[in-house]
């Protein structure tokens, strides 16, 4: 009964729900779209492990991170671990070495940011790459975000805001208090500076923030993971609160999921979510805008892995950031297992890595 409630509530103030459950479409809160044609899938890495994220170079090689704590280069198809000092990683449950973001000035830097967990905490590292070396330059350019010792709910998506911001989307670390506390940084969308990490909280009220996509126009979405219902996708507003509180008001002494993923009664003045997965949950992961002719009518479609439905989902979406509709091309429906990093490569081509923990792979995908 409390799932159920949980579910209206959460989603009642979508457009496009109408009052219907969200069970009864494989869309989820969006009506379905016929799958895109001409979609092509290649295998360009594999022999991974957990795989977390992919960052391309400006020569047009990959830097994966993978969650054991390992640093790899991937050139044509051909892997090589790069020497870098991960001895603190805390590689535990779903944490460990997890985003990467290459900076927009690699050429002439070498830099790229990592964020991974340690034994204290979460954060974020900048290197600099030497051929196959990388060494700590800003150590840390951020640390102290909350961590659970299981490593649950950890975060750690990077993205570049169109104004050069580092966005940082968290996990609440199973901790009921956090969502809500504006002084703690799990549980968040955060915006800081790339350089010098100073900058702080851009939203709040998540449960565990695992991709934010920006848009060549400026729109933030970012994807997040539900309890055992109602995944989300919202579009990213500076300031709002996103209403998931496990506390209940600080009523609630465990972490009580029962709650709604954004909870219009305790908070009417909360972000819905412009999507929800309903029952049963995807556990939707990273985001990432397509663009680019090489898509046509796919050009602006926001693509979104999944690990337990291990599938990409592909989010038609408006100017103002409302899902019309959704599709789910059958090339990438349970044909390779849980999916988690999504990036758009220099080559316009989508990147997807399994997550499947051994020979684990990088995917490309085109559109012929």
């Amino acid at each position: 009964m409390l799932s159920g409630m949980r579910r209206v509530v959460g989603v009642a103030a979508l457009l496009l729900v109408a009052g219907c459950s969200t069970a009864e479409s494989p869309g989820g809160s969006a009506p379905p779209a016929d799958p895109p044609k001409g979609i092509k899938v290649e295998v360009v890495a594999d022999g991974l492990s957990h795989p977390w994220e992919v960052g391309f170079l400006p020569d047009g090689r990959m830097l994966v991170t993978e969650r054991p704590g390992r640093l790899v280069l991937v050139d044509k198809g051909q892997k090589t671990q790069i020497k870098a000092d991960l001895g603190d990683v805390v590689a535990r449950g779903e944490g460990g070495l997890m985003g990467l973001l290459v900076h927009p000035d690699f050429a002439t830097t070498k830099r790229f940011t990592a964020c991974f967990n340690t034994a204290n905490d979460i954060r974020l590292v900048t290197f600099e790459l030497d051929g196959f070396q990388a060494s700590r330059v800003k150590n840390p350019l951020r640390d102290g975000f909350p961590a659970n010792p299981s490593g649950r709910h950890s975060g750690c998506r990077l993205s570049l805001d169109k104004d050069g911001s580092l966005l940082v989307g968290t996990g609440d670390t199973a901790r009921a208090s956090i969502p809500q506390d504006r002084n703690s940084l799990g549980g968040k969308v955060l915006k800081l500076n790339l350089e010098t990490g100073e900058g702080g909280v851009l939203t709040y009220g998540h449960r565990n923030v695992q991709g934010v996509a920006v848009r060549k126009d400026g729109l933030i979405m970012a994807a997040e993971h539900g309890p055992d219902v109602d995944d989300e996708v919202n579009v990213i507003k500076p300031g709002a609160n996103y209403g998931w509180d496990p506390s209940k008001g600080g009523t609630e002494g465990g972490y009580d999921e029962d709650v709604p993923m954004t909870d219009l009664e305790r908070f009417p003045d909360a972000v819905p979510a412009v999507w929800s997965s309903g029952r049963p949950t995807e556990a939707i992961c990273d985001a990432v805008f397509l663009e680019g002719a090489e898509w046509g009518d796919m050009d602006g479609v926001l693509a979104v892995t999944a690990l337990k439905g291990s599938k990409v989902l592909l989010f038609t979406v408006t100017v103002e950031g409302g899902v019309h509709s959704v599709s789910i091309p059958p090339e990438l429906d349970d044909t390779h297992g849980r999916l988690r990093g999504a990036e758009l490569g220099p080559d316009k081509a989508l990147y997807v890595t399994t997550s499947n923990g051994t020979n684990d792979k990088v995917l490309k995908v085109t559109r012929g």
